[in-house]
């Protein structure tokens, strides 16, 4: 099937028939007959190749090719929708867009302070922000869902096409409750041998740091919990189950309500966070405000 040979208003009327499970009520709905409707989803079957309903006692369910095709619809009308709702803003020639895909491992607070900049610019900027994996998001960049990707790490699969610029370096530094930091303070950080100690998840970026720091000054922790949310690792931190490591940009958030303490600093462990994007998107005003002149080597590094 080639692409101009699908009817969209075909592709409604199924769309609309998968949602309400009837052809007597979709017809009602869309203001035609049944049989009518009838006639328009089988010209859509005849289309594709496939059966998409199938008899469900009195009513029509989705064969599997069925519930792939409504997966599928129901991406293109939610697309049309936001099509309509931007093209309907009068500040439409003035206002910059922007849709920024975050890394889930990245903080928040990070991810505000990498944006950050594209806020003070003169001309406004509407922002769209989605979470997700990394890999997903690179994918999404590539396929124009999103204009710019942030993240914890340099690169990685599916990112070698890429522009990338490292916004971000910050130190990491170690955290714990009082009674903890009591405990394994003295003689920091070979009183850290055996400390229970909360770990970033083994795809972060940040824990192989921790690892070859802990390695290089002879120290061998107790891991007593692994987390991919760096802000539930923190709520364990705060019940005093473990020390943790986080960026000094998180200090003033980590240490807000005196339940943590900051024990040392993880020497010579730094984490640096990055913004890619599609060569295609450079030319974009907050894009060039991110990637500067040279989109391969941007660094920001506040003291």
């Amino acid at each position: 099937m080639k692409l101009n040979e699908l009817n969209y208003h075909h592709l409604r009327y199924f769309w609309m028939v998968a949602n309400t499970g009837s052809l007597t009520a979709a017809a009602e709905r869309l203001g035609l007959r049944a049989q009518t409707l009838s006639s328009q989803i089988t010209q859509l079957e005849q289309t594709l190749g496939r059966s998409l309903f199938q008899p469900v006692g009195r009513g029509l369910g989705l064969t599997e090719a069925g519930r792939i095709a409504l997966r599928y619809a129901d991406q293109i009308f939610q697309l049309g929708e936001q099509m309509a709702e931007s093209l309907s803003d009068e500040q439409l020639d003035y206002t910059l867009r922007l849709t920024v895909g975050i890394a889930d491992a990245l903080p928040k607070t990070v991810s505000f302070h990498m944006i950050e900049p594209i806020l003070g610019m003169q001309r406004p900027v509407r922002l769209v922000c989605q979470e997700g994996r990394f890999e997903a998001l690179c994918s999404d960049l590539v396929q124009h869902s999103v204009d710019v990707v942030l993240a914890e790490r340099p690169g990685g699969q599916g990112t070698a096409h890429l522009q990338v610029a490292k916004l971000l370096t910050y130190p990491v530094r170690i955290f714990a409750s009082p009674v903890l930091k009591a405990k394994y303070q003295d003689n920091f950080p070979q009183s850290l041998q055996h400390a229970p100690f909360l770990m970033p998840s083994r795809n972060n970026v940040l824990r192989l740091k921790l690892e070859h720091w802990l390695e290089s000054v002879g120290v061998e922790v107790t891991v007593v919990g692994e987390f991919d949310d760096l802000a539930l690792l923190e709520t364990f931190g705060r019940a005093g189950l473990g020390l943790f490591a986080v960026p000094a940009l998180l200090i003033e958030d980590v240490v807000r309500d005196n339940t943590l303490v900051h024990m040392g600093d993880a020497q010579g462990v730094v984490e640096d966070f990055f913004a890619f994007t599609h060569p295609r998107n450079l030319n974009h005003p907050a894009l060039k405000l991110l990637f500067g002149a040279n989109p391969n080597t941007n660094p920001n590094r506040p003291e």
